[in-house]
């Protein structure tokens, strides 16, 4: 699903873990529950392999949603669902170390998660919500954003968050930064934004040419 990254590091050498996604479906507040009275969201994604096992395990498993009970007691109380996807793998990528690099910066950095809506499984008689990838990468949830895709996003936990420091700071190299050119070297334009042209010629005659 990294169609995106050209990268020739074997996939069995790039860092990875695994991750389960919990999708809720929840009912919708106020005038819109008119139109929509539930809709999904996306509860969390749990670590589920760290990196020095996630390497060992078998990558074809399907990921097969199960129905979970909900922890928090309100989410029983107003009839919200949960559905755990398991075994989603997230792998790191050198030629998109900007992409973590931009995930790290923000004030809180997250999993995102590309779903749609489809399959033949039922909740309430409508389609349920199936996560397609999980991804560390803020490049890769732009694209997905650009392409008009499901993307939702919640806090990764702190051991994930500095795994990721870890590949970040041996592998992202800021691109230099281009040098300004000196103000004496940019052209002149009038008030229209035409070219100016200076003469360096010295006035004829005496006293400034009176």
């Amino acid at each position: 699903m990294h169609a995106a990254h050209t990268s020739p590091v074997p996939a069995r050498h790039r860092p990875v873990i695994e991750v389960d996604v919990v999708m809720r479906r929840e009912p919708v507040q106020g005038p819109m529950a008119h139109w929509q009275p539930w809709r999904w969201v996306l509860a969390d994604v749990l670590l589920r392999a760290e990196p020095d096992e996630a390497a060992r395990l078998a990558p074809d498993e399907a990921h097969r949603p199960q129905a979970v009970e909900p922890i928090d007691a309100g989410a029983v109380a107003d009839g919200s669902q949960h559905w755990l996807h398991p075994r989603f793998r997230v792998e790191l990528f050198r030629d998109d170390a900007e992409g973590y690099f931009l995930n790290l910066s923000s004030p809180r950095p997250c999993f995102w998660v590309m779903w749609r809506a489809e399959g033949e499984a039922l909740v309430g008689g409508e389609p349920l919500a199936v996560p397609l990838i999980v991804t560390l990468s803020y490049h890769d949830a732009g694209r997905w954003l650009d392409a008009q895709e499901r993307v939702d996003q919640v806090a990764a936990p702190p051991e994930v968050v500095d795994w990721l420091r870890a590949f970040v700071d041996a592998t992202y190299v800021p691109e230099p930064k281009r040098r300004q050119r000196p103000q004496s070297f940019r052209p002149l334009t009038d008030r229209f934004g035409q070219p100016v042209r200076v003469s360096t010629d010295k006035p004829r005659g005496g006293n400034g040419g009176h």
